[in-house]
């Protein structure tokens, strides 16, 4: 499902100062550097948990509406991924802003929040029609629905603490081979088997 970043944070989840004090820096000299290691090790841990670590709007962008659109939850069933519910990969969802659509007149048409229900405590995030309603016909071509959502932490300090040390790790591995990660415009982070396993309590499965 593609997932497309609409605003990105404002923030990181680890502070140059932080960074600094784990490298035992104290020269201003580095400090564009080490902001650049900071955001790269950011972006390889949301890829990795598939979380959002500091908040963020996303965009879900899909064909049409999961099907199909009458199934309720088994009896019985404490927790269900049922077929026509919206799976959200990109965790935790804080908000869903808006649900639109392309109806059969190739028309944008806005669904009413009332229309439909979102389980934001689940990871995945599901989003199913409420009761008694069902998802609306939507013209068949691509790109034809659009889920607009807020997602990640509320502050750097709700931000797990194994992935945060993660960071700090990867930022002080990633300075010492500056010389790589300045020739690659990306970076690049090499496996470090035992340290990347700090992110491991965090992975979101994806369905």
């Amino acid at each position: 499902m593609p997932l497309v970043i609409v605003n990105q944070p404002a923030a990181e989840p680890v502070t140059l100062d932080e960074a600094k004090l784990h490298l035992r820096v104290d020269a201003v000299e580095d400090d564009p550097l080490i902001g650049a290691l900071i955001s790269a090790a950011r972006l390889h841990a949301e890829t990795v948990t598939a979380r959002q670590l500091m908040p963020a709007r996303w965009k879900l962008v899909l064909d049409c509406f999961p099907g199909p659109s009458l199934m309720g939850v088994p009896a019985g069933v404490g927790f269900s991924l049922p077929g026509h519910a919206i799976l959200i990969h990109k965790s935790p969802v804080q908000q869903i802003v808006s649900i639109r659509y392309r109806d059969m007149s190739s028309v944008w048409q806005e669904m009413p929040a009332a229309d439909y229900v979102a389980d934001l405590s689940s990871e995945p995030a599901r989003i199913t029609p409420a009761f008694g309603k069902v998802w609306p016909p939507v013209l068949p071509q691509i790109g034809s629905v659009e889920v607009l959502f807020d997602a990640g932490y509320a502050s750097a300090d709700q931000v797990p603490s194994g992935i945060k040390r993660w960071m700090l790790m990867r930022v002080g591995s990633l300075y010492q081979h500056r010389e790589e990660f300045s020739v690659l415009p990306a970076g690049r982070i090499d496996p470090l088997p035992f340290v990347d396993g700090l992110l491991d309590p965090y992975r979101v499965v994806t369905i």
